[in-house]
């Protein structure tokens, strides 16, 4: 039975939200195409109408996560905190999000994961990346953009590597301690 533009659209946009959390929540190699596709109620074969290959929807499904995250990151930007960096800090390094990584950031969930890809999930991840740096260079303080974007790169590393060894860890309190120590020295020069 064929399916209307609007469905198949609709179809498309499930299968994208469903791996952008699933890849996030289980790495690339944790879930297969028919799971996924069991997951969001379609057929197995109705993939190939939607995705080139498991390849492709990786890479897809990591533009949308960026895409998803970019909105949300620009939210102190948009209601024009005077403390966007700390705003957006203070949303990010949280037990909420260190226990939910399918909700959360596509590079502390998936770096490692990336850096065994081929080219199409590399290339989705680098752009991601930039779009992220560039938006956080509009947060931290800086004279000139290269210093803006020097900044931005070494708070996002320090986001990113708070949020990796919070969730590394068994030790609840070592967890929280990395979420804070890196929360208080990011809020502390902002």
């Amino acid at each position: 039975m064929k399916v209307s533009r609007e469905q198949a659209a609709e179809n498309r946009e499930k299968i994208l939200s469903a791996a952008a959390a699933l890849f996030r929540e289980r790495g690339f190699e944790g879930i297969g195409v028919s799971d996924l596709m069991k997951q969001v109620g379609l057929t197995h074969g109705g993939f190939y109408g939607h995705f080139k290959s498991k390849e492709d929807l990786m890479a897809q499904a990591c533009t949308y996560a960026f895409e998803e995250k970019l909105r949300a990151w620009g939210a102190p930007l948009a209601r024009k905190s005077e403390k966007p960096l700390v705003d957006f800090t203070n949303g990010y390094l949280t037990t909420q999000h260190r226990d939910s990584p399918e909700n959360g950031c596509v590079i502390a969930a998936l770096a490692v994961d990336s850096t065994r890809q081929g080219p199409a999930v590399r290339r989705a991840v680098t752009e991601g990346l930039k779009q992220q740096i560039e938006m956080l260079s509009l947060m931290v303080p800086g004279k000139t953009a290269k210093e803006r974007r020097d900044k931005a790169l070494a708070t996002y590393s320090s986001l990113i590597g708070a949020l990796i060894l919070a969730r590394a860890v068994d030790e609840p309190e070592l967890s929280a301690d990395f979420l804070r120590a890196v929360k208080d020295s990011v809020t502390e020069s902002a």
